[in-house]
């Protein structure tokens, strides 16, 4: 698909927003900020002092997750170099607690797309929008297995997209 739409030159400033995974790391890609506190939530902490370490870099990171979701109403270059360094105060942390540091050695390595945002103020900050679109694709796979033919997934897609739209524009399905 990305192909084509090049091909066509339909891309221009567009951007792809991903949790990270490798398939969507093309054009203009930026990642998901909800999914760099999920990676440090799901962390497994068993001391006082990992615990401490842990919760503090979540609360880093929601501050700055707010302060950038402000700066996208009132853009300015001063402001998002100020964003830009805060994050990279963040990640640059030495906590102590190994696996955290290495969670976050592996976040500024991906610092271009996280911080993308702060380049395309346009760009969302979170997939939460998109994963919501998808869910009732994923919950009726695993509740009935699958569609069996090419037509029975043509007539899913289409019923949940029209049910997705109605939804939106406040119509009944």
């Amino acid at each position: 698909m990305w192909g084509g739409l090049t091909e066509a030159k339909t891309l221009d400033g567009t951007g792809i927003l991903s949790d990270g995974a490798g398939q969507f790391a093309i054009g203009e890609h930026a990642r998901c900020w909800v999914h760099i506190e999920r990676q440090i939530h799901a962390l497994d902490s068993f001391t006082e002092p990992q615990r401490r370490a842990k919760a503090l870099t979540q609360s880093r990171i929601w501050w700055l997750y707010n302060d950038i979701k402000a700066w996208c109403l009132d853009p300015t270059p001063r402001r998002a170099r100020e964003l830009a360094r805060r994050f990279d105060r963040i990640v640059g942390m030495k906590t102590r607690f190994v696996t955290l540091d290495r969670l976050l050695a592996r976040i500024r390595t991906d610092r271009q797309s996280f911080l993308k945002i702060l380049q395309r103020p346009d760009i969302p900050l979170h997939t939460n929008g998109s994963e919501n679109d998808i869910r009732s694709v994923v919950t009726r796979r695993k509740i009935s297995g699958a569609t069996h033919s090419d037509q029975g997934r043509a007539a899913r897609d289409t019923m949940l997209s029209m049910m997705k739209t109605c939804n939106r524009l406040g119509v009944s399905f």
